[in-house]
C-alpha cells in the first residue's frame, strides 16, 4: 500500500542505518552523506535521517509545515532517524527542540542537485563560459525553498564541507555532494542569507584536515585581516551606460584618443582620519577630477581581494571579489556606471600570472597542486615568492578566462591591463640554467600560457564588443597586439616599455650630455608601429627607491619643472596612447606610497598647479586634434621633420590623419633659448601655436612665437618656418 501523508508506516528493520555509518556521519568522514541523510525509500515507505547537534526531539514536516512523523534519536550527538508519511521523495524540514527552545532546520540532504549534465559536459570540455554563475555561492530558489547553492572544484579531496556563520563552522553539518565526472562538490543550503561569512573545510586524500579555504569563485570577501568569503546576492545595478558602450563598440580603439589615469584606489585621496575612501566617495571626487583633467580612462591597480596592503593588489586571493577595502561589490558597479555616464572608461589591472601562497588561498587547494604546477620549476615564482597557475590544466584555464569575462559582464569594465605577461610567456623567466623545464620542442616558450592568453583574448573580444585588453609585456615577443587568427596573442594594445625606459634615461641626463644620447629618443620610432602601443609612465617608475618623475629631472627646480613639462608634451605628441600614474600630473616630489594620500597641498604652488594645467591642456589638445590620435598606431600618422639635430638636442615631427589639419611637434631639450631656428614644414602659410610648455600659465618663462609662425619658401625653394624655441620646452603648431 502506498503511504499517504498523515499515516505513520513502520520502516523495515533493514532501513535503519548501521552504527558505523552513523559514526561516520557524526565524525564527518562518511563517503557520501547524500546516500543516507535526507529522505530515502524503506521498502514501500520512506525514512528520514538528519544530524542536528544539540537537538533532543525532532519532528519531520513538509516545507509547508505539515507534520510527517517524529524521528528517533539514534545517537545523543544529534543523529535522528524515523519513518515519514510521504508519497514520494521531496524536500522536508525538521522542527527541533531542546531545553533552550524550538527551531526549524530545512534538510539540505532532501534536495536534488543544482548542476546538471550539460554543466558537467561543458566544464569537462573546458568550454563553459558562465562558470561564475554556477561556481561559488549563489542565492537561488530550489525545489520550493530559498537559500544558497555552493559549488567548488576539489577533485582530489576525500570530503568537502561548507562551514560558516550559518552552521557554527561545523564541517559535519554540510558535507557536499561530489560530482565525480568533474571533481566539483556542490550543496544547496536552504535558509542561508546574504552577508554571512563562509569557507570550505577540506579533507585531503589521506583524510588530513587542511587549513580552511576561501571560495575561489567568491564574489565578496571579508575585510582584511579576516579572510572568509561572504554570501552575496547578484548585483542589482540599473545600468545607464548604453551610449558609452555603444560608442566603443562601434569604433576602432586604435584610432580613438586614449589617455589613461592610473590610480591606486587606496591612496589617491584619503578621509581626514586617514581611512580609505569608499567607492561612492571615490565616485564623488575622482570622476569629476578625471573629467576635468581630460583623461579618457581610469585604470585601477588590482582591486580583486588581496590580503596584504603593500602588495598593491598584485598578490590576489579572490579574483572574483572586489576588495572589501572600499565597500560592497555594488559600490564598484555604481562607480563604473557613474564613469560611463560621463564618458569615462574603467580599466582594471588583472593578475592571471601568479597567486600568493597564503594558506586560505588557492595553493595546495585540495591537498594537491590543483591550481599551480606541482614542479616548483614551473609552479613557483622566485621573484615574488608566489605560485604560478598551471595553464595547461583545462579547469585552471577556464577559471581564469571566466574571470576576465566576469568583470566585463557583471561590472561593465571597459578593459583589462594584463600584468606580467612576459613572466607567463617564458618558461625561463627570472630563472637560471637548470631551474626551468623546456617545452616539448626544447624551447623556452610557455606554449600553455600562450594558449591561455589567446583563448582569453578570443573569448572576451568575441562576447564584449568595445573591450580593450592591454599587455604589460617587456620583451620583444612578436605580435602581442595582433589578432589570434594572424598568429598573434590577441591583445588590443601593449605597453611600450622601451619608450618609457629610453626616454626617462635621456631625461635623467644633464642637457649638456644629451647630444651624445640623441638616439635614445629616435630609436623608438624604428619599432613604434610594430604593435599597438600605450606609452606608460606607470606606478613602476615611482616606487622602490626610484623617486618621482620630477625628481628624475636634472637642473635646479625651475629646470626640473621645465624638463618635465617638455617631456610630457613630447610624449603626448609621440605616436601611441598615453598613461600617467596619479600624482605625476602635478609633479609630486615624494615617491608614491600606498600608505598615504597624494600630496594635494602642492597644488597651492604655481609650478605644481602649472604642471596640472599643462596635463589637462595636453589631454584636451590630444583629444580635439585627430592628427594627434587618429593614427597613433600606424606609420602614416608620423613623419620626421628634424631627427638628427643632436648638437642642439632638438626633435621635430609631423602628426597627421587623413583629411585633418597637420600638427608639428617641436622639442628643445636644452636650456638654451633659440631664436630664428629653422624647421621644414610641408604646407605654406600660417601655423598656429596651439601649445607651448614654456607659457607662464604653466610656470614657464613665457617665450614663444606670438601665437603663430609663417611657413614660406626659402632661397632654395624649400618650405620652412623661422621660429623661436623656448628653453627646455615643447611646441605644437597646427596648420591654420
Amino acid at each position: 500500500m502506498t503511504p499517504s501523508a498523515g499515516k505513520d508506516p513502520e520502516p523495515a528493520a533493514s532501513a535503519l542505518l548501521s552504527m558505523p555509518a552513523i559514526a561516520a556521519i557524526l565524525t564527518g568522514t562518511h563517503d557520501d552523506p547524500f546516500a543516507v541523510l535526507g529522505v530515502h525509500p524503506a521498502g514501500k515507505n520512506y525514512v528520514a535521517r538528519c544530524f542536528i547537534p544539540d537537538a533532543v526531539n525532532v519532528v519531520a514536516e513538509t516545507l509547508a509545515g505539515k507534520e510527517l512523523g517524529t524521528l528517533e534519536r539514534r545517537d545523543d550527538a544529534g543523529f535522528f532517524e524515523g519513518p515519514v508519511a510521504l508519497r514520494k521523495i521531496q524536500p522536508v524540514r525538521y522542527r527541533a527542540r531542546n531545553d533552550g527552545g524550538e527551531w526549524i532546520v530545512v534538510d539540505p540532504y532532501s534536495f536534488g542537485p543544482v548542476l546538471g549534465p550539460m554543466d558537467d559536459y561543458y566544464i569537462r570540455e573546458g568550454s563553459h563560459l558562465r562558470l561564475f554563475d554556477k561556481m561559488g555561492a549563489h542565492p537561488i530558489d530550489h525545489e520550493g525553498a530559498q537559500g544558497y547553492h555552493f559549488a567548488v572544484w576539489a577533485p582530489n579531496a576525500k570530503r568537502v564541507s561548507v562551514v560558516g556563520q550559518f552552521n557554527d563552522w561545523d564541517g559535519r553539518r554540510h558535507v557536499m555532494r561530489l560530482r565525480t565526472d568533474t571533481g566539483i562538490w556542490e550543496i544547496f543550503i536552504p535558509g542561508v542569507e546574504a552577508g554571512l561569512a563562509y569557507k570550505y573545510e577540506i579533507l585531503d586524500r589521506q583524510g588530513t584536515l587542511l587549513p580552511l579555504k576561501a571560495d575561489p569563485f567568491a564574489r565578496r570577501s571579508e575585510l582584511r585581516p579576516n579572510t572568509a568569503s561572504v554570501t552575496t546576492p547578484e548585483i542589482a545595478q540599473v545600468w545607464e551606460d548604453e551610449a558609452h558602450r555603444a560608442h566603443w563598440a562601434s569604433t576602432d580603439a586604435r584610432r580613438q584618443p586614449i589617455s589613461i589615469y592610473e590610480v591606486h584606489a587606496g591612496s589617491w585621496q584619503r578621509r581626514d582620519n586617514g581611512d580609505m575612501l569608499s567607492w561612492d566617495e571615490l565616485a564623488d571626487r575622482l570622476i569629476p577630477y578625471c573629467v576635468d583633467m581630460g583623461f579618457t580612462h581610469i585604470e585601477f591597480l588590482p582591486i580583486s581581494e588581496f590580503p596584504y596592503d603593500p602588495s598593491w593588489g598584485y598578490q590576489t586571493t579572490g579574483l572574483y571579489a572586489p576588495t572589501a577595502r572600499f565597500g560592497e561589490p555594488e559600490g564598484f558597479a555604481r562607480f563604473v556606471n557613474g564613469c560611463h555616464k560621463v564618458g569615462l572608461g574603467v580599466l582594471l589591472d588583472w593578475v592571471p600570472a601568479h597567486f600568493p601562497t597564503d594558506e586560505h588561498g588557492l595553493r595546495w587547494f585540495d591537498g594537491t597542486a590543483l591550481y599551480e604546477h606541482e614542479d616548483p620549476r614551473q609552479g613557483f615564482h622566485p621573484d615574488w615568492n608566489t605560485a604560478i597557475y598551471n595553464f595547461g590544466r583545462q579547469e585552471v584555464l577556464s577559471f581564469l578566462v571566466n574571470n576576465a569575462l566576469y568583470w566585463a559582464e557583471k561590472f561593465h569594465v571597459d578593459g583589462l591591463r594584463v600584468d606580467a605577461v612576459a613572466s607567463m610567456l617564458y618558461l625561463d623567466y627570472s630563472r637560471k640554467h637548470g631551474e626551468w623545464v623546456p617545452n616539448e620542442y626544447g624551447g623556452n616558450e610557455n606554449l600553455e600560457a600562450v594558449r591561455f592568453v589567446q583563448t582569453m583574448n578570443t573569448e572576451i573580444y568575441a562576447s564584449h564588443k568595445g573591450i580593450l585588453t592591454i599587455a604589460e609585456e617587456s620583451t620583444s615577443w612578436p605580435k602581442v597586439s595582433h589578432p589570434v587568427h594572424a598568429g598573434g596573442l590577441g591583445f588590443g594594445f601593449k605597453w611600450n616599455m622601451g619608450f618609457m625606459h629610453d626616454t626617462l634615461q635621456y631625461m635623467s641626463r644633464e642637457p649638456i650630455h644629451r647630444r651624445h644620447h640623441h638616439n635614445d629618443l629616435t630609436f623608438g620610432l624604428l619599432y613604434a608601429f610594430s604593435e599597438n602601443f600605450v606609452l606608460p609612465l606607470s606606478h613602476d617608475e615611482v616606487v622602490h627607491g626610484k623617486g618621482s618623475l620630477i625628481a628624475k629631472m636634472t637642473g635646479d627646480d625651475w629646470q626640473k619643472f621645465a624638463n618635465l613639462r617638455a617631456y610630457y608634451a613630447f610624449m603626448w605628441g609621440y605616436p601611441g596612447k598615453k598613461l600617467l600614474f596619479m600624482g605625476q600630473e602635478f609633479a609630486q616630489w615624494r615617491e608614491w606610497s600606498e600608505e598615504r594620500a597624494l600630496d594635494w597641498n602642492l597644488l597651492e604652488y604655481h609650478l605644481h598647479e602649472g604642471m596640472r594645467r599643462l596635463v589637462r591642456d595636453l589631454n584636451g589638445t590630444y583629444r580635439s586634434k585627430p592628427a594627434l590620435h587618429a593614427r597613433d598606431c600606424e606609420q602614416d600618422g608620423f613623419e620626421w621633420l628634424i631627427a638628427d639635430d643632436r648638437d642642439n638636442s632638438v626633435f621635430a615631427w609631423l602628426r597627421k590623419a587623413p583629411g585633418e589639419k597637420l600638427v608639428a611637434v617641436i622639442t628643445n631639450f636644452t636650456p638654451v633659448y633659440r631664436e630664428n631656428y629653422t624647421i621644414p614644414l610641408p604646407v605654406a602659410g600660417r601655423w598656429k601655436e596651439i601649445l607651448n610648455t614654456d607659457a607662464e600659465i604653466y610656470g614657464g618663462s613665457g617665450k614663444g612665437n606670438g601665437g603663430a609662425v609663417q611657413a614660406q619658401k626659402d632661397k632654395t625653394g624649400a618650405l620652412t618656418a623661422t621660429i623661436t624655441l623656448p628653453p627646455l620646452a615643447t611646441l605644437m603648431l597646427e596648420q591654420d
